[in-house]
């Protein structure tokens, strides 16, 4: 995978249809904005197409991609062209600052993280992943490749919350059955969704793995669905109402 300058996903050839696939769960929304406390003033880094930024605040934000800036709804307002490593704002420019799956993605996580610190006179949010703990979700039977892949990008989740804040919290973020930001743990009861390619284009992970480990593992499930191998062993979470797979939520405090 080429790295861009706003990180080492290359979203302006492969960032379709983030919009539709990746919508704002609002359980996940309301844990985000109730992390940002009394902020009336936020910046939010490595915005995307706009999912969480709270509608009741003044939203500044920034983002790298033109396809994503591009993709962000009417309501929104425009995002600034800009990277978290050089963030375009004064020291202590705003009540909050929140990055929202994100981190994992910049070219110099460290320094990111120090200009978040830098720009916020209160909390710091960061949605993000939990590398040890991304093999709870059964699709590490089908493509391990996609799990070490992911492994390797996600920042220790010890390492932001030291970053951003001497009073942090690290939170488990529950995921609904019905939860509608396509991530990969959000299909955790809908193993279906995983055969759509519009899915996984949506899916950063995918674009780590080769093409013949994720034909393989497409493959590979479509036969276990179609026989139910796969409801044999994980039918289960069809109906299972919560997953707390590596979902975390990070609030770092001054």
């Amino acid at each position: 995978m080429i790295k861009t300058a706003g990180g080492d996903f290359d979203y302006e050839t492969k960032g379709h249809g983030y919009a539709v696939q990746r919508r704002p769960d609002s359980r996940i929304a309301a844990m985000i904005h109730n992390a940002l406390g009394d902020a009336r003033t936020v910046l939010n880094v490595g915005a995307g197409a706009g999912s969480y930024e709270p509608a009741d605040r003044y939203v500044v934000a920034v983002e790298p991609s033109a396809r994503m800036r591009a993709q962000r709804p009417a309501t929104a307002v425009p995002a600034l062209d800009a990277t978290a490593e050089h963030l375009p704002f004064d020291d202590d420019a705003f009540d909050a600052v929140m990055a929202t799956v994100t981190v994992h993605q910049w070219s110099d996580t460290a320094r990111g993280l120090a200009e978040l610190r830098r720009v916020a006179r209160g909390p710091v949010v960061v949605l993000t992943f939990d590398g040890d703990a991304l093999d709870r979700l059964w699709l590490a039977e089908y493509v391990p490749e996609l799990i070490a892949a992911e492994r390797r990008r996600f920042p220790p989740i010890a390492g932001i919350a030291a970053a951003i804040g001497s009073d942090t919290e690290i939170v488990e973020v529950p995921i609904a059955i019905d939860c509608v930001d396509g991530f990969t743990e959000a299909y955790y009861a809908r193993p279906e969704r995983f055969l759509d390619p519009r899915v996984r284009a949506a899916q950063s992970a995918w674009g780590f793995v080769d093409d013949d480990a994720a034909t393989r593992a497409v493959d590979r499930l479509r036969a276990d669905l179609d026989s139910g191998a796969w409801d044999a062993r994980y039918g289960h979470l069809r109906t299972q109402p919560e997953f707390l797979g590596s979902l975390r939520l990070i609030v770092g405090r001054p």
